[in-house]
């Protein structure tokens, strides 16, 4: 990052009056449960991607309904103007949003609308043009003529955020990468908002301006303390110059003047002309930071330098002696008391795994309630990204699709709620959530998240009277796996083989039960050796279907749910397609035969249970698969045989691991085909292993003859794990590391 020169100036600031602050606190309503999806529309070169369409919102409008069950009282959303004025501030087209207002007043959602949501606006504008604030001012105009009904808005979404990401870091058009034109844009999007709500208050004269910020903290070693400072008062900024506080004397006024901003818009900025109604606070577990200059202590973090120091920015949570400065808290603590004004959290997000999403939710929203206990005027907690978003883990910068899930997944074909779901909506209930996922804290609370200590494995010692998850199957490549990603999120489990539980029988499994007191059970045990099944037909079928069958019964009687796995050779891959759930089994072997018979079986007695079919494992911490034997063999110059007549879906096992984890968590049953997406012939699989592994794919050859089938599988109720190549990239990545 380049800031520039930092050197402190000290500023303070007046606020309301204790009695005033308590008395602003003292009638207060329930916190509220608020929505808001990712609505991003930004600028990258040429291109603009927008977040709506690529989570798919656009095209459903049932997404409105989902919102309105989980008790949403109000909604932030997009009216942005690159959608509806693109080409010419002439031309505007609302059909999109006439449709969705409407429902959402139907639903009776109160709407927050948002003008300009990290863009710099459409290709007749830029957040450095001098007539930026004029523009969005007459489009927003536009918008409160034809919706006068919304009361509250949001010209500009994250001025702050979005100038330094803008023209500080250069990520975003107009990529620049200077704190003159870092500020510059802020005072112009400060400025814009202030008109936006003059012109928005023709039409709605009650309209209210809610300023919506991301707040952390900087912290740092002694020797960068003046950086921190220079970002500690620099996070401020868009709240100060909207609340009137930048005038002679504040750090930055003499910045903002030197920078080039015009004089007149700082002073109508000085007379409060954008005084927001609601200060919209968002914290991410990244939002605190920590400089070091010592950067040889991180050596897979990447330094930068503020043209004085070269040091690394660092994520402030795994600082352990930081532990007690951290958190939402007390960062709405600080806003509250710089500035006495109603506060909203307004996006709540956490792009982890299902309960780290459901923790970070309900660390938040305790936080705002014992705040508000303290005093603060903290109305609502914002259940943001409802819908997920893509590629936000690049800043958008790269289109990976990588999609990262909100409280509702849309992989499936119509948007799937998960456990955050449920969650936001029992806190909007006020009322506690419980589940065994909150036996234990989340990752930013835990031993390994540390740059210090990090580890693979982040149990607590308090693990050992959370209610854990009961795995079978201790010495198979997936009991193993599941142990060691069960350790890495946090959930407590006990890992049990033969000796301790033998699935065949009654009494074991019971005692087991007994013993241990889980919440759930995830079966991995089963009679893997393919080739034996047909000798070896009725020990097959007693640990493949019987088993099941019996953990499935007693499961039901303790009122828990059950995960096992089923094959896709519970097909003859005659179909001449990749087959969904809904295929009707038709197994050529006994191996898929015991398999068809465990599903029809559970199927039968309605128990609380997630099948999941799955094909061809490889993975990074064992050496009996497919995958790996291929790279060894041509490592060692050796030639192989592999068929181009029998289809697959190879499956990465972290992948399956996680995602069988994601289901049970939320309270899927039923079938599930989970493989990575992508159908190979094991002859294609053996040459695509050696590209990623820079190995002589010539010496994979097919065989003289075969017949041929194909049991590959694509899933019907969603495609959760990534496409095959990027599972074997990772592969060879994580199987070097393993090693």
């Amino acid at each position: 990052m380049i800031v520039g020169d930092c050197v402190p100036v000290t500023f303070n600031t007046d606020g309301l009056t204790e009695p005033a602050a308590r008395e602003l606190g003292a009638t207060r309503t329930p916190l509220e449960l608020w929505g808001g999806i990712e609505c991003t529309v930004v600028r990258i070169g040429d291109e603009f991607r927008n977040q709506v369409l690529e989570t798919g919102h656009s095209a459903r409008l049932s997404d409105l309904d989902a919102m309105a069950d989980l008790g949403i009282k109000a909604v932030r959303y997009p009216i942005v103007w690159e959608t509806v004025a693109p080409e010419t501030p002439t031309e505007l087209d609302f059909s999109w949003h006439d449709q969705r207002l409407e429902l959402l007043r139907a639903l009776g959602i109160k709407v927050i609308g948002g003008l300009v949501h990290h863009g710099s606006g459409p290709r007749y504008s830029s957040l450095l043009d001098a007539e930026f604030g004029k523009k969005l001012a007459e489009y927003a105009e536009k918008v409160a003529r034809r919706y006068p009904w919304i009361e509250t808005w949001t010209p500009v979404n994250e001025p702050l955020t979005t100038a330094r990401f803008s023209c500080l870091y250069g990520h975003w058009y107009p990529h620049h990468q200077n704190i003159q034109s870092m500020l510059r844009a802020l005072a112009s999007e400060c400025h814009a908002t202030a008109l936006s709500m003059a012109a928005i208050r023709e039409w709605v004269p009650g309209a209210k301006l809610m300023v919506t910020e991301d707040l952390g903290k900087t912290f740092s070693t002694d020797k960068l303390s003046y950086q921190a400072d220079h970002e500690n008062e620099r996070r401020w900024l868009s709240l100060d110059l909207l609340t009137g506080r930048v005038v002679p004397g504040h750090r930055f006024h003499e910045w903002f003047v030197r920078s080039g901003v015009a004089q007149e818009a700082l002073d109508e900025l000085a007379g409060a002309s954008g005084m927001p109604d609601i200060l919209g606070i968002n914290h991410y577990l990244t939002s605190e930071r920590f400089l070091d200059h010592r950067i040889q202590r991180y050596p897979d973090v990447e330094p930068g330098s503020n043209g004085v120091d070269v040091y690394v920015d660092l994520e402030a949570v795994r600082i352990d002696r930081l532990k007690t400065k951290l958190g939402p808290a007390l960062r709405l603590r600080e806003a509250w008391e710089r500035y006495h004004l109603p506060i909203v959290v307004s996006e709540v997000h956490h792009g982890c795994t299902r309960e780290e999403q459901v923790r970070w939710f309900n660390d938040v929203w305790t936080a705002a309630e014992e705040e508000r206990g303290r005093g603060a005027d903290i109305r609502a907690v914002t259940l943001w990204s409802m819908f997920g978003s893509v590629d936000w883990r690049s800043l958008l910068k790269r289109r990976d699709g990588l999609y990262d899930v909100g409280a509702f997944d849309t992989r499936s074909e119509t948007p799937r709620p998960t456990l955050l779901a449920k969650a936001a909506t029992r806190l909007g209930q006020g009322e506690p959530f419980v589940h065994p996922v909150m036996d234990l804290p989340g990752w930013w609370k835990r031993p390994g998240r540390t740059y210090a200590r990090p580890r693979y494995d982040m149990l607590p010692s308090s693990s050992r009277s959370a209610r854990p998850i009961l795995i079978t199957g201790a010495t198979g490549t997936l009991g193993r796996a599941f142990s060691r990603i069960c350790g890495h999120r946090g959930l407590a489990h006990v890992l049990t083989g033969r000796a301790e539980l033998d699935i065949t029988d009654e009494a074991s499994i019971a005692a087991a039960l007994a013993r241990h007191k889980p919440w759930a059970v995830v079966n991995t045990a089963g009679f893997v050796r393919t080739w034996d099944a047909e000798e070896r037909a009725d020990e097959c079928f007693r640990i493949n279907a019987t088993g099941p069958e019996l953990l499935a019964s007693a499961c039901k009687l303790v009122g828990i749910p059950l995960v096992t796995f089923s094959s896709d050779l519970v097909f003859d891959g005659q179909l001449g397609r990749p087959y969904v759930e809904l295929d009707e089994p038709a197994p050529k072997c006994p191996y898929g035969r015991s398999k068809a018979e465990a599903e029809a079986r559970l199927l039968g007695m309605d128990a609380d249970a997630l099948i999941i079919r799955t094909s061809a494992f490889f993975g990074p911490w064992d050496r009996h698969n497919f995958v790996f034997d291929a790279i060894n063999r041509l490592k060692r110059g050796e030639d192989m045989v592999a068929s181009d007549k029998s289809i697959v879906s190879p499956t990465y096992v972290p992948d399956l691991v996680h995602a069988a984890l994601d289901l049970l968590v939320d309270g899927e049953t039923g079938i599930w085909h989970l493989t990575n997406q992508g159908a190979v012939s094991w002859h294609e699989l053996a040459r695509e292993v050696a590209g990623y592994a820079k190995l002589d794919a010539a010496r994979v050859r097919k065989p003289e003859h075969g017949n041929f089938a194909d049991t590959s599988l694509t899933s019907s109720r969603g495609l959760l794990l990534r496409p095959l190549d990027q599972a074997l990239e990772a592969y060879v990545s994580d199987a070097a590391i393993a090693s």
